[in-house]
């Protein structure tokens, strides 16, 4: 009799997993989201239209950033690459200030709603900069220097399209994740498909926005594109508010950092108690109490941090109620924290890789420029700069497709693994491919310079394996990276989980800078030769790629290393689920 009950338990406890979403999510009316009606693929595809064209926008703006800046406001080449970079790394750096008030105040779905109208407000002033009188550029055709009320406008402009991008990314990309339940084997299954299938409907945001919006910008005029650029993101904005309904919504906890200083203060101040002899000593709360987010388990490492959860009053058990969260916190605080210590030094192991990625919209795509960009012979058609980098987003879409569809039920088969290899092999695998793309745009730059000094100019056609093999390795290490750092920060920090994944490549731009600047001074020291000319005929950018080159493979010894020594997050499994996430 006592098995039937147990068995009638669990199968309540299956049938109610089965029918309600039991994750601590809510649906638009504040209640437990029934399964069938919400969430899943059903509310995902609303959240990705939205992201097409955000990415529609942005990539519109920053591939074509450093054409703008030296064609229309006539900066120099170092000076142009220099605010393209800061731009890129503002912009990429926010989403860390996005993420965390979605997290503790706004939440996922609010934030998005605020974010999108920033950023409609910085399209608006971009379009109006070219209509409005006052705000035009020039009053003549030829412009030898730029109106200063437009630069400021179009900087304003771009830097309120940073800020809306800050709270946009983070929020709207967590808020779609949120979308499947961890603890249903199904939703989790389709979770790790919805990273790829992300990307590829960003990358194709992308490959419109490189081709079409690019060619409408060169040909047309930047107030046009412009002005499709807005509408398209108002018509997104009023479908992501149609799938209001289907979603799935998580409530803002507060502040996730203060857990954090909870546990740095109550390990401090217990440093001196011995350990616990048996880990099931140290204070938890019950799967009951603990109804926002998931129990974690013990782990060994940084087992120092394991004195914030020892019970100093063994005796009282109301003594336990009435401690004070500064000086005992539950395991699953102090397992949460490591989690954050442990993502840090991925985090700065793969800055290399962010300061190779950041070479496309910048020095690739000024290769561009000067090359001859006509498609075949004499044809009057040429390809604009910018439009190349519809191979790095082309590579992309196909690598993914490739790798969901192909590779990854191969490699399920082989390595008994659901993702096939885990996160950080795949972010690995991309840091080769990056090794490669300098290898080769060092080549073609090398090649090109020896063209130049023979008044000969090499087709824009050489760029594109440098372009393909990019994108191949963003394919990799970028959606590693989105997975990495959604899965393996605590369940309350995931808008923030995707802000570190994006300031890779923030603080990767700055970095760049920094590195141009230092790269310069050294060359111009030992050489007499500066390799940043005012141009590219005056550069030697072909040794820069062989820098980087040299600094991306000794990174990846690094990377190597460290992710030997990084544990994956484990949550305690269910009733209705007994297996535990993988990495």
């Amino acid at each position: 009799m006592e098995h039937k009950k147990i068995d009638a338990e669990l199968q309540d406890s299956y049938d109610d997993q089965q029918k309600w979403v039991l994750d601590s999510s809510l649906d638009s009316r504040g209640r437990v989201p029934l399964r069938a009606r919400t969430g899943a693929w059903k509310a995902a595809l609303f959240i990705i239209a939205i992201e097409f064209s955000e990415r529609l926008s942005y990539f519109g703006l920053a591939t074509n950033l450093v054409v703008y800046l030296t064609t229309i406001l006539h900066q120099d080449l170092k000076l142009a690459i220099r605010n393209v970079n800061y731009w890129a790394g503002v912009t990429t750096l926010m989403p860390l200030l996005g993420g965390f008030v979605a997290d503790a105040y706004l939440g996922r779905y609010a934030t998005v709603l605020v974010a999108t109208t920033i950023y409609l407000m910085g399209l608006v002033l971009l379009t109006m900069s070219w209509f409005i009188p006052g705000l035009k550029p020039c009053h003549e055709e030829v412009c030898v220097e730029p109106r200063k009320a437009h630069e400021v406008a179009f900087f304003i402009a771009i830097y309120l399209i940073s800020i809306g991008t800050g709270g946009h990314k983070p929020s709207l990309e967590s808020f779609g994740a949120d979308q499947f339940d961890d603890d249903h084997v199904e939703e989790r299954n389709m979770k790790m498909s919805y990273f790829n299938w992300w990307n590829v409907v960003l990358c194709a945001g992308i490959l419109t926005s490189v081709t079409a919006v690019v060619y409408i910008e060169d040909r047309v005029g930047w107030g046009v594109a412009g002005i499709i650029l807005t509408i398209v993101m108002a018509i997104s904005l009023v479908i992501f508010l149609v799938g209001k309904p289907f979603y799935r919504y998580r409530t803002p906890l507060g502040s996730p950092l203060t857990p954090m200083l909870q546990v740095f203060v109550a390990a401090i101040s217990k440093r001196n108690l011995p350990y616990p002899s048996d880990p099931s000593l140290l204070h938890e709360a019950s799967k009951a109490e603990f109804t926002n987010g998931r129990l974690l388990p013990h782990t060994k490492h940084l087992k120092f941090l394991d004195k914030a959860a020892i019970i100093e009053d063994k005796i009282n058990p109301l003594a336990l109620e009435k401690q004070s969260p500064w000086r005992l916190v539950t395991l699953t605080k102090v397992e949460e924290a490591k989690l954050i210590i442990h993502v840090i030094p991925i985090w700065l192991s793969t800055l290399a890789f962010g300061i190779c990625a950041a070479q496309t919209t910048t020095f690739f795509i000024k290769q561009a420029i000067i090359m001859d960009r006509h498609i075949a012979g004499n044809s009057s058609f040429t390809v604009p700069p910018a439009s190349m980098f519809s191979l790095t987003a082309l590579a992309l879409i196909i690598s993914i497709t490739l790798y969901d569809k192909l590779l990854l039920p191969l490699l399920r088969r082989i390595t008994r693994n659901q993702r096939g290899i885990n996160i950080l092999q795949r972010i690995g695998t991309g840091m080769v491919f990056s090794i490669i793309t300098m290898v080769i745009a060092a080549l073609v730059e090398k090649q090109r310079l020896d063209r130049t000094e023979n008044n000969k100019t090499l087709s824009v056609i050489w760029l594109a394996p440098q372009f393909i093999v990019i994108g191949i390795a963003d394919a990799f290490t970028l959606v590693g990276l989105q997975e990495y750092f959604y899965d393996q920060v605590p369940d309350s920090m995931r808008s923030l989980g995707i802000a570190f994944y994006l300031s890779v490549i923030g603080a990767a731009s700055f970095l760049n800078n920094l590195l141009i600047t230092a790269v310069d001074t050294l060359a111009e020291d030992f050489s007499a030769k500066s390799w940043f000319g005012k141009d590219l005929n005056s550069s030697r950018l072909d040794r820069f790629y062989w820098f980087l080159a040299s600094v991306m493979a000794a990174n990846i010894c690094v990377f190597v290393v460290v992710a030997k020594r990084c544990p994956y997050k484990t949550v305690q499994p269910s009733q209705a689920d007994s297996s535990e996430s993988v990495a």
